[in-house]
C-alpha cells in the first residue's frame, strides 16, 4: 500500500471520529454554553487527557513503536509478543499506582494546577476535584490502548486503532441527547458526561484488543519485570512522553491562566475542538504511518528511501494544512456561528471563540508539521532532542501566554500556543537538516512558495464570496439554510485553491500519481 494511501486510510478514520467530535461539541454548547459548568467539566478532562498525551500517545507512538518494529524483523512475531507482554505488565502496574496516587492528590491538584483560578469559588472547586477523580481512570485505559495501537500499526493494521476514538464520541453524543431530552440541568449534564468518558475508555479498549487478537497477537498479563528491552523503552518513552504531550502540556498552561476568567476554559476548548479537524485528520495520519514507515527502511538500510518518505510527507502536509489555515482564518466566525450558536451560546459566544480559532488556524501548518519531523527522530531512537525542543516551547508559550493573557485574554492564550508550536517547527527542522536525516529539495521548497500564493488567491476569493454568504449565515436563517451556505464557501476555497496550484505548478498530477504508485522497497 503506498504511503498517501495509508494516510488515506487512517485519516479518513479520524476523520470520521472528529466529525462526531463535532457532533458531540455541537450539543455540549447548547446544553453547557461557556458557563460555570462547561469551564468545570473541561478543567476536570484536560488532567486525564493531559496524561494519556503523555504517559499514552507521546511514549508509545515514539518509543514503543520501533522497538516493536525491531522485534518483529529480528524475532519474528513470538519476539515480538513476548516483548509486549513484558511491556503490558509493567505499564498496567504503573499506571495502577499512578492512578491512586493522583486521585488520593487531586485536591491538591485542581487548587494548585488544574484550575487555580477557582479558588474563591468553592462550589467550583469542589466538583472540578469529584469530577477528575471520575474521570481519571480514563487515563489507564487509554494508555493500554495506546500500547496496542502501536502495536496494530507496526503490523500494518491501521483502521482499529484510527476508529477506536469514535466510541469516545458515540458514547458522549448518547448521553447528551439523554441529557438534553429529559431536560437535566447543566449539573447533571455535566456529571453524565463524566462518567461516560470512563465508559467509553473501556470501550475503545475493547476495540483494539479485539484488533490485536484478529491481528494474530494475544496479549497476557505477566509479573512486572525490568527486562533489557523494557529498560530501553523507558529510556525512550520518558523524553517521549515530555515531546508527544506538547500541545496538552501548552494546553494545561493556558487553562490555569484561563480559569482567572469566567468562561474562557469553555472557549478555548471550543475553538480547539474546530482546529483539532485538520490536525487530527492530517497530523495523525502523517504521524502514526511515517514512524513505522521511517523505522522499517532505516533498519533496512535504505537511507534514499527513507529521505523521500519524509520530504513526500512534509509536501502532503503543507498542500493540505495551508489552504486550512487560510479558511479556518477567513471563515471563523461563520463556521463557530453555524455550529455553535444555539441554545445557551450567544453572539458574544461566537464573536470571542472566532477570535481564538482564527489564531489557532495560523498555527495549524506548523502543529502538523511537527508530526511530520518528530519522527525522524523517533525512528532514529532520538527521543531526547525533541524534549529539549518540547521544554523551549513550553518555555516560550508560558512566557507569552502570562504577558498577554491581560492584555488580549483568550486571544493571547492562543497566540502564545500557535507562536509555540512554530517555533518547535523551525527547531525540528533545522536540525534533521543540519544532521543529514532531512534532504533539502529546491524544488519542494518553490511548490511550498507556490501553493502560499495559492492560498492567498484563495482567501481573497473566498472573503468576496462572504460578502454574498452572510445573509445565510446569520442566526435568523435556518440551520439548514447556514449550512448549505458554508458548504458551498468551502466548495469555492477548494475549487479556487486547488485549481491555482495546478495552474502555477504548487502541485502536479504526476506528483501525486507517483505518490498514489509507490511501493516500500524490499
Amino acid at each position: 500500500m503506498s504511503l498517501v494511501k495509508k494516510f488515506a486510510t487512517v485519516g479518513g478514520a479520524t476523520l470520521g471520529s472528529r466529525l462526531f467530535g463535532f457532533a458531540r461539541e455541537t450539543l455540549m454548547a447548547a446544553a453547557l454554553g461557556t458557563g460555570p459548568m462547561a469551564d468545570v467539566f473541561y478543567a476536570a478532562f484536560r488532567f486525564p487527557n493531559l496524561f494519556r498525551r503523555l504517559f499514552a500517545e507521546g511514549a508509545f507512538n515514539a518509543a514503543f513503536v520501533p522497538l516493536f518494529s525491531k522485534e518483529i524483523e529480528a524475532n519474528g512475531v513470538d519476539g515480538a509478543k513476548r516483548f509486549s507482554e513484558e511491556v503490558f505488565g509493567v505499564l498496567f502496574s504503573a499506571l495502577l499506582v499512578i492512578t491512586i496516587a493522583m486521585q488520593l492528590s487531586m485536591p491538591l491538584l485542581v487548587r494548585y494546577i488544574i484550575a487555580p483560578g477557582f479558588a474563591d469559588d468553592a462550589e467550583k472547586t469542589a466538583l472540578t476535584i469529584r469530577m477528575a477523580i471520575v474521570m481519571f481512570p480514563y487515563l489507564m485505559c487509554m494508555s493500554l490502548t495506546a500500547m496496542m495501537s502501536g502495536m496494530l500499526n507496526s503490523l500494518h493494521h491501521f483502521f482499529a486503532a484510527a476508529i477506536a476514538p469514535v466510541f469516545l464520541n458515540l458514547v458522549m453524543i448518547s448521553v447528551l441527547f439523554y441529557a438534553l431530552w429529559n431536560g437535566a440541568d447543566p449539573l447533571q449534564t455535566a456529571w453524565y458526561l463524566s462518567w461516560s468518558v470512563l465508559v467509553a475508555g473501556v470501550l475503545q479498549l475493547a476495540v483494539v484488543y479485539v484488533g490485536v487478537i484478529r491481528a494474530g497477537i494475544s496479549i497476557r498479563f505477566r509479573m512486572p519485570k525490568m527486562t533489557p528491552n523494557v529498560k530501553r523503552l523507558l529510556i525512550l518513552a520518558i523524553p517521549a512522553a515530555i515531546t508527544g504531550g506538547i500541545t496538552q502540556i501548552n494546553q494545561i498552561i493556558g487553562q490555569a491562566i484561563a480559569s482567572g476568567k469566567e468562561g474562557a476554559i469553555a472557549a478555548l476548548q471550543y475553538a480547539d475542538r474546530i482546529y483539532q479537524l485538520p490536525l487530527g485528520v492530517v497530523g495523525v495520519a502523517v504521524g502514526v504511518v511515517l514512524l513505522p514507515e521511517l523505522a522499517r527502511a532505516l533498519k533496512a538500510g535504505h537511507m534514499k528511501e527513507a529521505e523521500g518518505i519524509q520530504n513526500r510527507s512534509l509536501e502532503f502536509v503543507l498542500f493540505l494544512t495551508l489552504p486550512a489555515a487560510g479558511g479556518l482564518w477567513v471563515l471563523s466566525e461563520a463556521i463557530i456561528r453555524v455550529l455553535y450558536e444555539r441554545g445557551a451560546f450567544s453572539a458574544d459566544n461566537t464573536a470571542v471563540v472566532a477570535s481564538i480559532l482564527a489564531i489557532y488556524g495560523l498555527g495549524l501548518p506548523g502543529f502538523v508539521m511537527i508530526k511530520a519531523l518528530q519522527p525522524g527522530f523517533y525512528a532514529r531512537e532520538d527521543t531526547r532532542t525533541p524534549m529539549r525542543f518540547t521544554i523551549v516551547s513550553v518555555v516560550v508559550n508560558s512566557a507569552l501566554a502570562i504577558s498577554l493573557f491581560p492584555l488580549i485574554a483568550e486571544r493571547g492564550i492562543a497566540t502564545a500556543e500557535a507562536t509555540a508550536g512554530w517555533i518547535n517547527t523551525a527547531l525540528l527542522f533545522s536540525t534533521l537538516l543540519w544532521r543529514g536525516h532531512l534532504k533539502w529539495e529546491w524544488a519542494l521548497a518553490r511548490r511550498t512558495i507556490l501553493l502560499l500564493v495559492s492560498t492567498g488567491v484563495m482567501c481573497a476569493a473566498l472573503t468576496y464570496a462572504l460578502g454574498f454568504a452572510s445573509p445565510w449565515l446569520t442566526p435568523e436563517t435556518g440551520l439548514l439554510h447556514q449550512v448549505m451556505a458554508l458548504f458551498v464557501l468551502i466548495g469555492v476555497a477548494m475549487v479556487v485553491y486547488f485549481a491555482t496550484a495546478f495552474v502555477i505548478g504548487g502541485a502536479d498530477l504526476g506528483m501525486i500519481r507517483r505518490n498514489l504508485k509507490r511501493r516500500p522497497k524490499a
